[in-house]
């Protein structure tokens, strides 16, 4: 019924856009990081109200949901490499660890992997260029890491 996913040459100009738009309406930089931080200050009673990043992540999520539900349900086959080699039993604290790790790097660097290689690099932002290729190095180093292991 639905491509499961939208066309690079479809994704990245609309990305483009987000970001630009984000910018101009909220001179802001895009990312998920942000939304998640607002949403536990708000859920901490920190903040009185959510404000457009906490949005953006719900609608994120919501949209992600109304897909499934529009193409037919969810389509899970797992995790790739991770699932085919490890026990069920180990794939969930594997994820756990691997999640906590993200967060951290992304707080430690200013931003996720969308607010700095977004936003970041479009503004040429030192810090960005800096975060964004530690990301694509540390992803390849990984890559190749895990295939030679398993």
């Amino acid at each position: 019924m639905l491509n499961p996913q939208l066309a690079w040459y479809v994704a990245g100009p609309l990305l483009g856009l987000c970001v630009i738009a984000v910018r101009l309406l909220f001179n802001a930089r895009l990312g998920v990081t942000g939304g998640y931080s607002a949403i536990v200050s708000r859920l901490r009673g920190t903040e009185p109200s959510l404000d457009w990043r906490a949005w953006f992540v719900i609608g994120i999520l919501l949209g992600g949901g109304l897909f499934a539900l529009a193409a037919g349900g969810q389509d899970f086959h797992g995790y790739g490499w991770l699932t085919r080699n490890f026990d069920d039993v180990l794939v969930a604290p594997i994820l756990v660890v691997a999640g906590v790790l993200v967060g951290y790097g992304a707080k430690l660097s200013g931003g996720c992997t969308s607010g700095n290689g977004l936003s970041g690099t479009a503004i040429l932002s030192p810090a960005s260029l800096v975060a964004t290729g530690t990301f694509f190095a540390t992803a390849i180093v990984i890559s190749f890491a895990t295939k030679a292991l398993f």
